[in-house]
């Protein structure tokens, strides 16, 4: 793996853990916040309670109305209960004060039994000696809002991040865009004026009486990089596609390998088997650009010499499949993930571009897939090319 990758992986790791670090920094700073005012709560309703524990007990019409009315200013929901449980007085609930039903009182034994879940323990009322009644509270709409207010500031802040995730992500998938289409406009244009006098000076070759088996295969290869300077001219141009059938642009590609691999004990096999032969609409060009990438990935990965490469062809429900199975010594689990990332290489001398770009031209030129299908260490990898056929991709 690239170091860059190292980086990006330990960037990724760290951002990561601040995210964490600032969730649990600002669910623990909401919870004492919480926590304080319940406290505060809690001792405000306590010195009420003996303010009105004090003056109920009074012959004074006038003190016991300021007493009954320490209880009305409370805001958050009450519920006074005797010694037995049972209900004597409410407010701040949904159950109207004066009504006295069997299922007004069941509700209210249930808010009770809430009330006190909520860490809210009830608290004494001794009205005269040996009767004590029980106040029991829930907590304030502040308190029940400020629950949910790290919630939301997680939730619009993960929003936030997501939405400029996304726009990061476009933005630099963009920029990798664009500088791929630079990077083959120039090379093609690089290519060409070199091209153009070498078709020269074959012109002048023959003239001169030059060995004709020698400058047919010049012009063979010459063919061959014109081709290759064609197909990066493609690259970020609106191509065209024209229906071909599979077995000929696999034929095509896979001989050009057969004639060039080394023959003998340490042999590479290149074989083709076709359970079907569909239709596709592609650009010839650039598809067979991406069998020779994936091909001579199958070829490289043979570090020891000798193996076989297995082309498959098959179709199901208008969708033709094409592996290229190899037997070489396979992909690492850890590196799975990487291969189609651009510049990603276990080559010395290798740019990492094959994959990335034969993904990029079966996803954007043909509405493709290009994925590993299966890989073992020491077994080999199968890549899978997922291409809709010409008669399912007609409008």
């Amino acid at each position: 793996m690239r170091l860059t990758s190292n980086n990006a992986g330990t960037f990724k790791g760290v951002l990561f853990l601040i995210a964490i670090i600032l969730v649990i920094s600002v669910l623990a700073y909401s919870q004492f916040i919480v926590t304080q005012l319940k406290e505060s709560t809690r001792k405000s309703l306590t010195q009420k309670i003996a303010t009105y524990t004090a003056l109920i007990r009074s012959d004074n019409p006038e003190l016991i109305g300021f007493a009954l009315q320490q209880i009305q200013d409370v805001d958050f929901p009450i519920i006074v209960t005797d010694d037995a449980g049972i209900p004597k007085l409410w407010k701040n609930v949904d159950v109207s004060p004066g009504d006295s039903s069997s299922e007004s009182r069941q509700e209210i034994a249930r808010l009770v039994r809430e009330m006190d879940a909520q860490g809210n323990p009830p608290l004494p009322i001794r009205i005269a000696e040996g009767t004590t009644d029980w106040f029991h509270y829930g907590d304030s709409l502040v308190i029940r809002q400020l629950r949910w207010l790290p919630w939301i500031e997680i939730l619009a802040t993960g929003l936030f991040i997501l939405v400029g995730y996304v726009g990061f992500q476009n933005i630099r998938r963009s920029e990798e865009r664009m500088v791929w289409v630079g990077l083959a406009k120039e090379t093609a244009h690089q290519l060409g004026t070199p091209l153009t006098s070498l078709l020269g000076w074959i012109e002048l070759l023959k003239a001169n009486g030059a060995d004709a088996h020698a400058v047919a295969e010049m012009e063979r290869d010459l063919a061959r990089l014109n081709r290759v300077t064609a197909r990066f001219s493609q690259i970020g141009s609106k191509t065209s596609v024209q229906s071909a059938n599979v077995r000929s642009v696999i034929e095509e590609t896979a001989d050009y390998f057969r004639l060039r691999l080394p023959k003998g004990e340490n042999a590479v096999r290149i074989e083709s088997v076709y359970e079907s032969e569909p239709r596709l609409s592609v650009n010839i060009e650039l598809f067979g650009w991406v069998l020779e990438n994936l091909i001579r990935n199958s070829i490289d990965s043979m570090r020891d010499g000798g193996g076989r490469i297995r082309i498959l062809c098959s179709e199901s429900s208008g969708v033709a499949h094409i592996d290229i199975e190899d037997n070489g010594v396979g992909i690492a689990p850890r590196s799975r993930k990487l291969v189609f990332r651009p510049g990603y290489t276990t080559k010395k001398r290798g740019w990492g571009l094959g994959l990335s770009l034969s993904r990029r031209i079966i996803e954007e030129y043909h509405g493709g897939k290009l994925f590993i299908k299966e890989t073992s260490l020491g077994r080999g990898t199968t890549m899978r090319i997922v291409l809709p056929t010409a008669e399912s991709a007609k409008p």
